[in-house]
């Protein structure tokens, strides 16, 4: 086990905040008077869980392999405090919506689960999302299992994917995804899209390429950008943001001020109007 101490980290903002499918709360418990988080991410082949109590994170892997893999996942290196010290003063909404997610941190992720993802994402919410994911890596995705003995599955390759029968396809709540899943897989396997490449790509660039792919339009390109090549300057705008835009920003987002640092500020965004929405259901139930 690995334990840090880190500011403007919070696991539970993380896990809802819309960026990454595989990652789910296990308990919340109480120990000592002090309120304990667990969760269980499963990303690039491995299996982790996590607890956080406070400014205090427990990573439950090796040194090595939180070296290697979990410091660069999770961002750990990046100076969040700096990025929100950079927010106008006099933009009362963006500071307090940074404020309220200020644990969210940009994942470096997997570029292929970030496509298949974020295609799936596409008129759909959170909870039904992560049901379609868990279904297309519990059916398509190499089974591994930790030391401990948890049974997990990997991300499907884009061949397994690729060779997946539509109707199969279906049958994991895709809807007419289905058929952008396949047609994208079947891409990649061509060559048609480079992964490798992308990687090495400029923003617009990266966002071009993506576009050849079926079912990726401009948002869930920047998506794909921002979450799976870590080009923080993307800004993806769906429903909350653009609603979020027309209310708070009618001459336009001041992009001009943080250029670099645009998709950052887009999740403290969208998380604080996501989460304003769910109070507001609670509420009225």
């Amino acid at each position: 086990m690995v334990k840090i101490k880190k500011d403007y980290f919070s696991i539970g903002q993380i896990c809802d905040s819309g960026q990454c499918f595989r990652l789910e709360k296990l308990v919340e418990k109480e120990v000592g008077g002090e309120e304990k988080e667990r969760y269980a991410l499963t990303a690039l082949g491995k299996y982790l869980e996590i607890e956080q109590a406070a400014d205090e994170i427990s990573f439950f892997c090796t040194q090595e392999e939180f070296d290697q893999i979990w410091k660069n996942y999770f961002d750990l290196e990046e100076d969040y405090c700096k990025i929100i010290r950079l927010i106008d003063k006099e933009d009362s909404y963006l500071v307090e919506a940074a404020a309220y997610g200020s644990g969210i941190r940009i994942l470096r992720q997997d570029l292929w689960e970030m496509i298949i993802s974020f295609i799936v994402s596409q008129q759909n919410n959170i909870k039904r999302i992560r049901k379609c994911i868990h279904l297309l890596c519990s059916r398509y995705g190499e089974e591994k299992q930790t030391l401990s003995g948890i049974r997990y599955y990997d991300f499907p390759r884009p061949d397994a994917l690729a060779q997946a029968p539509l109707k199969e396809l279906y049958d994991c709540n895709l809807g007419y995804r289905s058929r952008y899943i396949h047609n994208a897989a079947a891409s990649i396997c061509a060559g048609e899209v480079n992964l490798e490449a992308l990687k090495t790509m400029d923003y617009e660039k990266a966002k071009e390429e993506l576009l050849k792919l079926c079912g990726v339009g401009v948002k869930v390109a920047e998506c794909i950008c921002l979450f799976g090549l870590h080009k923080t300057e993307a800004f993806p705008i769906d429903t909350h943001i653009n609603r979020v835009l027309c209310r708070q920003y009618p001459d336009g987002f001041p992009f001009e001020k943080y250029r670099g640092y645009e998709g950052t500020l887009q999740q403290y965004i969208f998380y604080y109007d996501l989460m304003q929405k769910y109070k507001k259901e609670e509420n009225e139930r």
